[in-house]
């Protein structure tokens, strides 16, 4: 089923409430797998109902109750089917739990690390993320990530279905296990808010929903633990990069470089208080700085900037040798070899890549090699050889799923066309 779309403040609401009422339901019945359905009918009772009879006084309860009745047609569906009234009623008796009111401990949280168990592949963790954590129906998902609703469905489906089978339970983490299943939320986190920023495959450049989404349950995982210095680190990077939004694309929606963007369409509130959350966790000396708040200190800079051309680029290109070093992936070496191009001159970074590719076959990594063909091209052009440049913006435009992409790239191959003329 698919939920209507409400206006926006409805479906804020919604997608706030939603881990509150899953974690109601997961400690009352003991079952998060069912629980979840439940609650995603209750959503969208919800989207249909609201905008036109009013919210009610308190949605929390009205989510709950709707979702407790769902939820008990669903096991008495399943106990008619397998004989499970005495396992449900042993169940309900070891747990010795009732649904929490409506003001009680947010769940948030307890779900997002449930939803990034180590049992569950990375696409399984996003996809479950957003859709109990998140409170997005299957279909929007599955627009997000260019697949169809069954499929997506059946992904989410057996996802629950291994939580399940690895005897996972709605509980909060021990501190044993807390570092690394946060550690999992924040790559999660990361990985969404990128689909959003970049989306992989569809017409527009981004997908606001899916940044936006990323954002709201990273403040949830800072608001919970205010003392983990990278989970504020990414917020902050989320933040500062989300700042240039509007600036991104045109009136045409057409890909705007960041050295062509009107920085005075970046938004300031986003960027004063991502720098105000980077300088409360960042240590100058560089003693247990994570990936996170490195990328934050450079999207900093780029905060800082007044205008391209005093950008600190030397800075930029240190902490990204410096990010290398931890996150030693394609992105990150294609951002270095941007960096050291724009601090040291386009041959530097040309010898760079070259380098990389020799080390690591950038140039052959299918899930990088747009990227790559694209940054060869910027600082081919920038060489003088128009004509070379051109065949390489041709050549990354052939490779990447994202039309706004592949419109700038084609656009700029035309302009090195033009300039070799």
């Amino acid at each position: 089923m698919r939920r209507p779309p409400p206006d926006a403040g409805v479906e804020h609401l919604l997608r706030t409430e939603a881990p509150q009422v899953l974690g109601a339901l997961t400690r009352r019945f003991g079952r998060f797998d069912v629980a979840e359905d439940a609650v995603q009918e209750a959503l969208i009772a919800a989207g249909q109902r609201w905008p036109a009879e009013g919210v009610p006084q308190d949605p929390r309860s009205w989510l709950i109750r709707v979702g407790h009745r769902r939820m008990v047609d669903l096991l008495r569906a399943e106990q008619a089917r397998h004989r499970r009234e005495q396992e449900v009623g042993r169940t309900e008796l070891v747990l010795g739990t009732r649904a929490a009111p409506a003001g009680g401990t947010d769940d948030s949280l307890t779900l997002l690390l449930l939803c990034c168990h180590p049992r569950l592949s990375p696409v399984s963790r996003v996809a479950l993320t957003l859709r109990a954590v998140g409170g997005l129906t299957t279909a929007e998902i599955a627009r997000a990530y260019g697949t169809s609703e069954a499929t997506m469905g059946t992904r989410i489906s057996r996802a629950k279905q291994r939580l399940v089978r690895s005897g996972a339970r709605f509980v909060p983490a021990t501190d044993t296990d807390r570092r690394d299943r946060t550690e999992a939320v924040m790559r999660v986190l990361y990985l969404i808010f990128n689909e959003g920023y970049t989306a992989g495959s569809g017409e527009a450049l981004a997908r606001r929903d899916l940044s936006e989404e990323a954002v709201r349950l990273a403040r949830l995982l800072h608001a919970a633990d205010p003392e983990d210095a990278e989970a504020a680190g990414l917020l902050a990077l989320m933040l500062l990069v989300e700042s240039r939004h509007a600036a991104r694309t045109d009136a045409d929606g057409a890909l705007v470089p960041l050295e062509s963007q009107d920085r005075t369409r970046w938004d300031q509130e986003l960027i004063r208080e991502g720098t105000l959350l980077l300088d409360a966790v960042w240590d100058a000396r560089g003693s247990g700085t994570g990936p996170y708040r490195l990328q934050a200190a450079i999207a900093a800079l780029h905060a800082q900037a007044p205008a391209p051309e005093l950008t600190d680029w030397p800075r930029i290109a240190v902490l990204h040798l410096w990010l290398e070093r931890l996150t030693p992936t394609a992105p990150v070496r294609l951002s270095r070899v941007v960096a050291v191009a724009r601090a040291f001159g386009p041959t530097r970074g040309l010898t760079l890549l070259d380098t990389l590719c020799r080390r690591h076959a950038l140039d052959r990594d299918p899930l990088v090699r747009h990227h790559e063909r694209a940054v060869r091209a910027h600082l081919t052009r920038a060489t003088g050889d128009t004509a070379r440049a051109a065949a390489l913006y041709r050549e990354a435009a052939a490779l990447t799923a994202n039309g706004a992409e592949r419109r700038y790239l084609l656009t700029e191959a035309e302009r090195a066309d033009e300039a070799g003329t």
